[in-house]
């Protein structure tokens, strides 16, 4: 019988794979965290947290996806809650891109939702 192993956010393996180069590049320790979290802002109400950060154990929920330690605070989960992280590397769009299922409206950018 195979386990399935459910995560409250979903990292694409491009996204994987950027994180893990900006990682090396930039001598981040394995003992942090990607932290994804939302904060009071932007065009639509929400703009995204992401980043890398030490982990709260009493605040964040943390599980790790492809070797990548992932914490989110436990109040921004609602916000968060089934979000796919992905990265593009195009000709016209470059950089992580967040397709949220609970956002109600996006800004032209991208970067920030209401909810």
């Amino acid at each position: 019988m195979e386990n399935t192993i459910t995560y409250p956010v979903v990292l694409t393996q491009g996204a994987i794979s950027e994180l893990k180069k900006i990682m090396a590049s930039q001598n981040i320790s394995t003992q942090q965290a990607l932290r994804l979290g939302v904060k009071s802002g932007g065009c639509s109400g929400f703009s995204y947290i992401l980043g890398f950060d030490d982990v709260d154990g009493e605040k964040d929920d943390v599980f790790t996806i492809d070797g990548l330690q992932v914490a989110i605070r436990k109040q921004h989960l609602m916000y968060l809650q089934g979000i796919e992280l992905d990265f593009q590397d195009g000709l016209q769009n470059r950089g992580f891109i967040f397709n949220n299922p609970n956002a109600e409206e996006t800004c032209g950018c991208g970067t920030s939702f209401s909810a």
